[in-house]
């Protein structure tokens, strides 16, 4: 009796069930192989640069030897580095903050005008403008030279329109003349005068192109003799062009110096003041009998106002963050600007009819709604502000760049500015990553959120 094999057939249900597993297989190589690429590049320029600098960041400056935390250590007891770290959470604290209220201002204001496309867009474009052209357009804006910094040239013509500017700033007393300077920047005769005196006060250090327009010549101011209740001068340049002059002496060709304050001191106190005329005379009428100091006040030679030193080291960082704030105003408008326009329009308009004004609404109403849209733009210009390099290390000047650095700055210049220090460099790197995860991992998480 021989024994009869007999085969089992597979359930007919089975077979659909492997066709779909089998289909499921197929799908998921064929993602993998569109996704590969991706992820090589991820890999590539993204986990590996990861992952070398924090095996960097344990070895020394040349690379060999492992020192383990050392540098984490050293990153903190650096002045440098603790700069960087204060400067980063002023950037932090400051510029999204002031971004987002900007932002939100401008699209509830933009909403009520009628050419709000074109208002955008222009405030939109400077994001157009490299972080590179920024900085460099920023750095002749900031120029401590009123002929070059616009800034400063808004400045100085603000001032001046108030208070003026001396017209000698550089003009100063010829020594052993019959001037002697005071404390206060002054210049006074050294013996007393009486009345019925002609004084003659010569000023040098004025080049006759400076000179003002319709300056005429001193001879003849200083040739007129005083009548016995007053008293006379003349304030001149005792410089003579082409040499040839004789010091102390009004020369025929020697020019007056006009708009110039003269003032009689008796006892201490100022009894008379007056200003020279086209020829520099000056006169003091009706004097009382006696002797008097004449004076030419320090405000005649106060040098010109310069402006604001907008980079020096107490205003460098305010100034770039200002450069910031041009250039991503229109980003946080415009993402602020899409929410506003999904906000229920009868809820505002239900508030207003219940008679609540403009403010109310805002925020009472407008804000609140807003809060998903503000958050997330706050996070993304925090992460943004943490990784700011091309406009510190732009606009600030050499010496007030340590005084400027941010986390960014500090790492570059650490590892390759001049420090040559590599495994310090990317402690800092590491910092500054652990830093910018938690804000991306909060953005990813709103995101997220707001898609369910």
């Amino acid at each position: 009796m021989t024994a009869t094999a007999t085969k089992v057939a597979a359930p007919p249900a089975a077979e659909p069930a492997t066709r779909q597993r089998r289909a499921r297989r197929r799908g998921r190589i064929v993602a993998l192989l569109f996704v590969f690429p991706a992820l090589l590049l991820l890999g590539a320029l993204v986990v590996y640069p990861v992952l070398f600098s924090v095996g960097r960041s344990l070895f020394d400056a040349t690379g060999t030897r492992f020192v383990g935390g050392e540098n984490y250590t050293e990153m903190f007891r650096d002045p440098a580095t603790l700069k960087a770290v204060r400067n980063t959470a002023i950037w932090v604290v400051v510029a999204p903050a002031l971004l987002t209220g900007l932002g939100l201002i401008l699209a509830v204001l933009v909403e009520k005008i009628r050419w709000a496309t074109a208002f955008k867009l222009l405030l939109f474009m400077p994001m157009a403008v490299s972080f590179l052209a920024a900085g460099i357009i920023f750095r002749l804006a900031y120029d401590e030279d009123p002929d070059k910094g616009v800034l400063n040239a808004a400045v100085v013509g603000v001032h001046d329109a108030f208070q003026g500017s001396s017209s000698y700033p550089t003009a100063r007393a010829r020594d052993g003349q019959g001037l002697s300077a005071g404390a206060d920047g002054s210049y006074r005769t050294g013996t007393t005068v009486s009345t019925g005196d002609t004084v003659t006060l010569g000023l040098v250090g004025v080049a006759p192109k400076d000179l003002p327009e319709g300056a005429r010549p001193a001879r003849t101011a200083a040739a007129r003799e005083a009548a016995p209740d007053e008293l006379r001068g003349v304030v001149y340049l005792d410089f003579t062009r082409g040499g040839g002059g004789e010091p102390g002496r009004v020369d025929p060709e020697e020019s007056g110096l006009p708009r110039m304050t003269v003032e009689a001191v008796r006892d201490g106190k100022t009894v008379a003041s007056t200003t020279t005329g086209a020829d520099g005379s000056f006169r003091f009428a009706d004097l009382a009998d006696g002797t008097y100091t004449v004076v030419l006040p320090g405000s005649n030679f106060v040098p010109p106002y310069d402006g604001v030193s907008w980079l020096g080291p107490a205003l460098v960082t305010p100034a770039i963050i200002g450069a910031y704030l041009w250039i991503w105003t229109g980003f946080a408008m415009v993402l602020i600007g899409a929410g506003l326009s999904t906000l229920p329009r009868d809820t505002l308009e239900a508030a207003r009819m219940d008679g609540a004004n403009e403010w109310q609404v805002f925020r009472r109403i407008t804000v609140p709604l807003l809060a998903p849209v503000l958050t997330v733009v706050f996070v993304t210009l925090v992460i943004n502000v943490m990784k700011v390099f091309d406009l510190v290390y732009i606009i600030a000047p050499g010496p007030v760049q340590e005084d400027a650095t941010v986390l960014a700055t500090q790492m570059w210049l650490v590892s390759f500015g001049g420090g040559n220090n590599q495994g310090l460099g990317s402690a800092l790197g590491v910092l500054l990553l652990l830093l910018v995860i938690p804000a991306m991992v909060f953005n990813v998480r709103r995101f997220r959120g707001s898609q369910r």
